[in-house]
């Protein structure tokens, strides 16, 4: 979401706002008082809470309409909408009738049949549901595809209809550096022989070698035209060294170009000891007074290897995760809480995640709930939904096989 488009988000402790942001608290409150959250669940497929695109809010969404007995209406008719209302109702109806509900299944098939956005619903469609549910919409899709500007992409449910289909454009072929030396590579990278692959070919292929030491001395010339940016890839490859960089890293800290400073102090952070956890602290604190909600996570993520030795972190990374409207971010606070500052706290945080919007909460309040009946009533839920993911509903099924 960008700035511009930001919408002012209810207080994150109100039922509407702890919705907004897809918070397990949210569904458990909501399933308190449904005629409350009523409306703002259906603001909430309406209008896009979502932080940007990583956010998911489909199967919380489709689980409150369900879980709550509210009137499917208001979400079909968003299927009229533009396109990005008529998505949200698409992904939310697919979901409600893999659960059993037969009005959103023909809301979806009728609007195959005379809705604006048609293709896009059809693709979808034939991603989610057996081929049964749709197959029989060729015939429709016949008729209506030849007033559509463009013939679709090659995939389900097209092939299938046997209706003609455009070929993608492979683009630039990737040259395959596979059989150059790591020297050669090097000098690919250094500009001392011709550009066979392009550099960021050579980058990709020392990502899957041993780490090449040589490749350290070139780092802060690999950037794009203009100089402002490292090249794509860059970074993965930096990575791929481990603790070799940190000599240099010490260097690039200290440099005036922002990215290779920064840089420079991810490298220390991923590979120092204890004495890069004040860093890491000022880092978040930062981070919270500039509500930077995209990017928290990776100083949340390098803090777990410390334990509770950054138990200086916790406070705000609570703040973070009770607040943030980012919900593809809240996972990575979680698990840093309950490595840094485990305790009652971090039970109940996991305990609300089995309701949370994003599959990898779900996935630590499966993990790492207590054993009590109700916690357990609530896995046992999410083993048998079939709207959700296949990967929860393993995790969960392992979890009541694996306890007493």
């Amino acid at each position: 979401m960008n700035d511009a488009d930001v919408m002012p988000y209810a207080p994150h402790d109100s039922v509407e706002g702890l919705l907004q942001r897809g918070r397990g608290l949210g569904a458990v409150r909501a399933l308190e008082g449904p005629g409350e959250a009523a409306p703002f669940v259906h603001d909430s497929v309406r209008r896009d809470w979502r932080w940007d695109g990583t956010d998911d809010r489909a199967r919380y969404l489709a689980g409150l309409v369900r879980d709550l007995g509210l009137a499917r209406g208001p979400v079909v008719e968003l299927l009229g909408g533009d396109e990005r209302q008529c998505e949200r109702a698409t992904d939310v109806l697919e979901l409600l009738a893999l659960g059993g509900c037969a009005e959103a299944r023909e809301a979806l098939r009728q609007y195959v049949r005379q809705g604006t956005h048609w293709v896009a619903v059809l693709e979808s469609l034939a991603l989610s549901w057996p081929p049964e549910w749709w197959e029989d919409l060729g015939g429709v899709a016949r008729a209506r595809i030849g007033a559509e500007p463009e013939p679709p992409w090659p995939t389900e449910p097209w092939t299938r209809f046997g209706i003609e289909v455009q070929h993608s454009d492979p683009g630039p072929v990737a040259h395959d550096l596979g059989g150059l030396a790591d020297g050669e590579l090097l000098d690919l990278l250094a500009g001392a022989r011709p550009p066979a692959g392009g550099r960021i070919e050579a980058l990709r292929e020392l990502s899957r070698r041993e780490p090449v030491e040589g490749l350290i001395p070139l780092v802060p010339s690999l950037v794009t035209p203009g100089g402002g940016r490292p090249l794509p890839l860059l970074r993965r490859a930096v990575r791929h060294l481990g603790p070799l960089a940190v000599p240099a890293a010490r260097r690039w800290v200290d440099d005036e170009r922002e990215w290779l400073a920064q840089l420079g102090s991810e490298v220390l952070a991923d590979h120092l000891g204890p004495e890069v956890i004040p860093a890491l602290v000022a880092e978040l604190d930062d981070q919270w007074r500039a509500r930077a909600w995209c990017g928290p996570d990776a100083t949340a993520k390098r803090l777990v290897r410390f334990g509770p030795a950054a138990a200086g972190a916790a406070p705000v990374l609570r703040r973070f995760w009770l607040r943030t409207p980012h919900s593809y971010e809240r996972a990575a606070y979680l698990e840093a809480l309950a490595a840094i500052d485990p305790g009652d706290g971090t039970d109940r945080a996991h305990t609300e995640s089995l309701w949370d919007c994003e599959e990898g909460s779900r996935l630590l309040g499966i993990a790492h709930t207590p054993s009590r009946p109700d916690v357990l009533e609530r896995i046992a839920a999410l083993r048998d939904d079939p709207m959700e993911s296949a990967e929860v509903r393993a995790a969960a099924g392992t979890r009541l096989l694996d306890t007493p």
